[in-house]
């Protein structure tokens, strides 16, 4: 393609060069931010040993970064789509990489916080305006279907790394070099970004509204935290009155967008069955997906002895398995209608969970990367196609708001997942090992075994051989059983969304754009076809 030209297919101008370069480019952040979620997983026991944070502190310092991505997503998709995409992503990148210099060197666990919660708001600048920025530059639904594919992936090669990376530079430097691989990553999009990437905004957009935004903010924290902690200490009536009130400033911030003039949110979007049911199969989707992960963790780790780098090691499969799913969905809804496509990926996820269901105390290490590979490849075109769909429903100019619901439903699933299918898994193990402990055990460490597989593991340790043996037998088997009704329950979740799929949006394509005002250039011309940027 040459310079200028513009290459119409099938009524949508396709993307050249300049657009699969700044995809690239794109591809960057997106990777940081997943990485960010994992790396400091395996950094715990030397930043604690070195800040010397209370337990208090340390559930914060892993947790903030979360909490605040999740909060701010919405707001920061609807202020991309007022103030201009490229220029909130490059805004968020440079805050991005200097809160992480900051984090590197913290000489307090406050401080600590204090950073990782600067980079949890500059970290949800970044996934809805890259989004945002795809469904402009890419408007050719095949294409943009494809480069929705190469976002997605990035997140699940992120996720994959974070363990990994984190491993490597800890064998060498100190906890604080983990925060550092952003800040190479984020020098090159503040280099390449304003060169490559095209700037799109909603030129009749109104201001925004700071009492909605902070709205959204609070009720997205409070059921979080709820759900977060559900996942970490079980049933108790703090976290459960969190998500009730979160649930109730979120329904006075809907009242509140249905009277304004220029609302955060559209609710006009949820209309559209395109956009509702995708949204919703995205949150499914991450819901199973996180709630398994969350014991196949353990699983690796606590039944079969696996060090962390070790474990990190064996969940490459699954990443690889998410990768390619990511990919190859595009590629075969350009032939099938995405409600086949997912129908058919989430039947062959199914199988997948089946195979864990098959996963013993012995000898079980290939049969579950064999299934997690299954059920990853199967789950991850629901992700990639949905988000296609989410975006494409919504109007050009509001594209950023779409992206922001859907991340933020993302996050939502992913600690849904974790807190309900954790609480089933945790209350099968609990009611398992009650009964399974053997004689002997003090009343205090059997009830710290009674508590989690961790706590079991813990108290072995201190107990003689022989009993210590029957105990870990008694714990381990409780934990697989929980693991395999977690399994099942997935299953059967994956299976009632495959048929969902398939009755709401069997008549949607990649092509079903919905109708909105075209796209208009800051300075209020029309961009016209992405080629022509080139």
């Amino acid at each position: 393609m040459t310079e200028g030209a513009v290459n119409i297919v099938d009524g949508a101008p396709k993307a050249g060069r300049r657009e699969w370069i700044g995809l690239a480019v794109l591809a960057l952040p997106c990777l940081l931010y997943s990485m960010d979620l994992t790396v400091l997983e395996l950094a715990v026991p030397k930043l604690s040993a070195d800040l010397e944070p209370t337990s208090s502190q340390l559930l914060w310092i892993m947790d903030v970064y979360g909490f605040l991505l999740a909060g701010f997503l919405i707001t920061m998709g609807t202020l991309g789509d007022r103030i201009g995409r490229k220029r909130l992503l490059l805004i968020g990148a440079a805050a991005f990489g200097a809160a992480s210099v900051l984090a590197a060197f913290s000489n307090s666990a406050e401080m600590l916080i204090i950073t990782r919660a600067v980079l949890g708001v500059a970290g949800a600048t970044l996934a809805p305006s890259t989004l945002s920025l795809i469904r402009n530059m890419f408007l050719h639904p095949d294409q943009r279907a494809f480069a929705i594919g190469v976002w997605a992936t990035s997140f699940a090669a992120g996720a994959a790394i974070g363990p990994l990376a984190g491993g490597l530079l800890l064998e060498f430097f100190w906890w604080g070099s983990v925060f550092l691989l952003a800040v190479p990553v984020m020098a090159l999009l503040l280099v390449l970004g304003p060169m490559l990437l095209p700037e799109f905004r909603d030129p009749e957009a109104g201001r925004l509204d700071l009492i909605s935004s902070a709205m959204s903010l609070a009720a997205v924290l409070a059921v979080i935290y709820g759900l977060k902690q559900i996942a970490a200490y079980g049933l108790e009536w703090l976290p459960v009155f969190c998500i009730l009130v979160g649930l109730a400033i979120g329904a006075v911030f809907v009242r509140r967008q249905r009277t304004l003039t220029d609302p955060l949110i559209d609710l006009r979007l949820f209309r559209a069955p395109a956009f509702s049911a995708s949204l919703a199969a995205f949150l499914l989707s991450i819901f199973v997906i996180a709630g398994i992960f969350f014991f196949i963790a353990q699983y690796l780790q606590l039944v079969l002895g696996l060090s962390p780098l070790e474990a990190g090691l064996w969940t490459l499969p699954s990443a690889g398995g998410l990768v390619a799913g990511s990919m190859l969905a595009p590629l075969v809804a350009r032939r099938v209608r995405p409600a086949f496509v997912m129908s058919a990926s989430l039947a062959l996820s199914a199988v997948g969970f089946g195979l864990v269901v098959q996963v013993g105390a012995g000898s079980a290490l290939a049969g579950l990367v064999a299934g997690s590979v299954v059920f990853s490849l199967g789950v991850a075109p629901v992700g990639t196609l949905a988000t296609g769909l989410i975006v494409g429903a919504a109007p050009p100019e509001r594209a950023g708001a779409a992206s922001g619901i859907s991340e933020t439903s993302a996050e939502f699933g992913g600690a849904l997942g974790i807190a309900l299918l954790g609480s089933i898994g945790t209350a099968v193990y609990r009611s398992e090992v009650a009964g399974a402990l053997p004689d002997g055990v003090p009343p205090g460490a059997a009830e710290a075994a009674r508590d989690t597989l961790g706590g079991a593991v813990s108290v072995a340790d201190r107990l003689p051989d022989p009993l210590a043996a029957e105990l870990l037998d008694a714990s381990r088997d409780a934990f697989i059983q929980g693991l395999q009704l977690t399994a099942i329950t997935s299953a059967a979740i994956v299976v009632g969304m495959a048929v969902l799929a398939l009755l709401l949006l069997r008549h949607v394509g990649l092509s079903s754009d919905a109708e909105g005002p075209a796209d208009t250039a800051p300075d209020g011309a029309s961009p016209g076809p992405a080629a022509e940027k080139l």
